[in-house]
């Protein structure tokens, strides 16, 4: 009579340990979990902020000699010692905003006949090779650039826009230069060849996440894929449209070895777009090697690091402000 009370008991007493034995399991498991996510998380600050503080402390000899005047000076002569930004910082911005500009019209062509146009075998084959065009390492890029590029810039483009508009007032002085082939325009080009692919993969996602009803609908009243694209693709991708810019901008601004193939490598600065430039990343890659420790030129280029990496942070910033992302 008392047998079956006693294994009851151990019966639950045993089940209780067990569960508790579960609770400190998942508990622990838990733990672990979250501290690995966190430690992960901060990882990727205390990089950020490492990066930051190599440059920025890196820098700081350069930026106490030369002040402010360092970002606008555009002299940049390691025989006498005077260095500035401006230079290398314009080459950079205006590279990056031709190569954006080119980019962002055959990117969004691109994508939209991807999702809207082409048959599913026919956009499976090309968004392949939209997938192994971005991942192409870009000195190739570079030295596709420097023996196709270059050579066909120097003999017909610059040639033909010099016969025919270089007495226009505005765009005379933007051909102006002898036809050396390298300069800020063939940087651009390079440079959009190599962001276009990031942005097709990008704007072809976020075209494929309209949902289907509304393009169905458009249609079935009558409307044409001009006014698909217009007025329901277009508002409802927005936001993900300037990221797919901002990303490939991101990718533009730090370019290093495509560029220097193609742009000249030379500080100056100036209006003409076939005149031989620098940007940040090609004038740190080629003199890095070759500024001694502790000097004022290796200070310099490292300053010259901390202005490209908020000029970086500046970008971030504005996109998220134009697509109205504030939290």
């Amino acid at each position: 009579m008392t047998l079956a009370p006693t294994r009851q008991s151990e019966s639950q007493r045993s089940a209780s340990l067990s569960s508790g034995m579960e609770d400190k399991k998942s508990s622990w498991t838990d733990t672990l979990f979250h501290t690995l996510v966190s430690g992960s998380a901060l990882l990727v600050l205390l990089v950020l902020g490492g990066l930051v503080l190599l440059m920025g402390y890196g820098g700081r000899d350069a930026l106490h000699i030369f002040g402010l005047k360092f970002v606008f000076h555009n002299i940049w002569n390691p025989v006498t010692n005077e260095y500035g930004a401006w230079a290398p910082l314009f080459g950079t911005i205006i590279s990056t905003l031709i190569g954006v500009l080119i980019a962002v019209p055959l990117a969004f062509g691109t994508a939209f006949w991807l999702t809207a146009i082409a048959s599913p075998r026919v956009a499976s084959v090309i968004g392949m090779a939209v997938q192994l065009l971005a991942a192409v390492p870009s000195i190739i890029f570079g030295m596709w650039g420097f023996f196709t590029i270059v050579p066909f810039v120097a003999r017909h483009i610059q040639p033909f826009l010099t016969h025919h508009f270089r007495h226009t007032p505005l765009l005379g002085p933007l051909i102006h230069g002898a036809p050396f082939g390298t300069g800020l325009l063939t940087a651009g080009l390079v440079l959009a060849v190599m962001i276009a692919p990031f942005m097709t993969a990008v704007m072809r996602d976020v075209f494929n996440a309209v949902p289907p009803m509304l393009r169905e609908s458009a249609y079935g009243l009558g409307a044409t894929r001009w006014d698909v694209m217009r007025k329901i693709i277009v508002p409802w991708s927005r936001s993900g449209m300037i990221g797919a810019a901002v990303l490939g901008m991101g990718r533009a601004l730090g370019e290093t070895m495509a560029v220097t193939f193609v742009i000249g490598n030379v500080t100056d600065v100036g209006w003409s777009l076939f005149a031989p430039r620098s940007t940040v990343a090609s004038l740190i890659a080629l003199q890095f090697p070759e500024s001694p420790a502790g000097s004022i030129r290796l200070s310099s280029l490292l300053a010259l690091g901390f202005i490209l990496m908020l000029l970086s942070f500046v970008s971030l910033a504005l996109a998220r402000v134009l697509r109205g992302d504030t939290k």
